[in-house]
């Protein structure tokens, strides 16, 4: 709620290299090149002590970026939050529907373009690969719908998706996490890994660094490293989130 009808306030909660929360509501549009008749909206990125950077896109009708998402030494991701995109690299393409990914390895640039009248909207981001001697990442496009779950720490309430092979070529993955009303971490965690995270459904209280933040669909939430974190779903209906996570590389001196 905003200026002339209320006061100007924000459930924003910016905290450089700690946690930040930030709800749709104050979101401003980024002009970023070789995205045509798109907004978007850059989330977590090194000004915000992040090591990758996430946006959120809404391809109108028309939107496209023929340019090549990506660059040399960058992997780049997309996951479909709704309607209908085409995604491809430079040898195939992608129908991507609600719950559809592409992930591109390094020197893979990655295109888009709006199958629909309608709106779609994305969950895009990137980050520099750590290469390691002999492995290599390639390029990866599934539908979360055609994935099983699986219980998170034999937790019958709590359940998980991988989204990348958990293979040691990757240095990052993503996941969904899902918590049934009631659900929660079971214990408060406390790690190297930092987190990029979009919420899909439902509502949560999440502890970041101790203190409790409510969270509901459509918010983003960057988590850095070492910052204490747990979530409980608190709403009636699953609260659940897709969300990248640094993995199978040792920590750099």
């Amino acid at each position: 709620m905003g200026y002339p009808k209320d006061l100007l306030t924000s459930r924003s909660i910016i905290k450089r290299g700690n946690y930040a929360l930030i709800p749709q509501e104050g979101l401003v549009n980024n002009v970023i090149p070789g995205f045509e008749e798109c907004t978007i909206s850059i989330l977590a990125s090194p000004r915000l002590g992040a090591h990758f950077v996430d946006y959120i896109v809404t391809m109108h009708e028309g939107g496209k970026n023929e340019k090549g998402y990506g660059e040399e030494g960058v992997q780049t991701f997309v996951y479909c939050i709704e309607g209908k995109v085409k995604a491809s690299t430079s040898k195939e393409s992608f129908t991507l529907e609600e719950g559809g990914y592409l992930y591109c390895p390094p020197g893979e640039k990655m295109y888009l373009e709006n199958l629909q009248k309608e709106d779609t909207r994305l969950f895009l981001y990137k980050q520099k690969h750590q290469p390691l001697e002999g492995h290599a990442p390639w390029v990866v496009s599934q539908n979360v719908n055609d994935l099983e779950w699986v219980e998170y720490d034999d937790m019958a309430n709590v359940h998980i998706k991988d989204l990348l092979p958990t293979d040691i070529a990757f240095d990052m993955n993503f996941h969904i996490l899902s918590f049934e009303p009631g659900g929660c971490h079971p214990f408060i965690e406390t790690h190297y890994q930092e987190h990029g995270a979009y919420m899909l459904s439902g509502l949560g209280v999440y502890n970041l660094d101790n203190e409790w933040v409510p969270i509901k669909k459509g918010d983003y939430l960057y988590m850095g490293a070492y910052v204490p974190q747990a979530t409980y779903a608190s709403g009636r209906e699953p609260f659940s989130y897709v969300y990248s996570k640094d993995c199978n590389r040792d920590a750099k001196l």
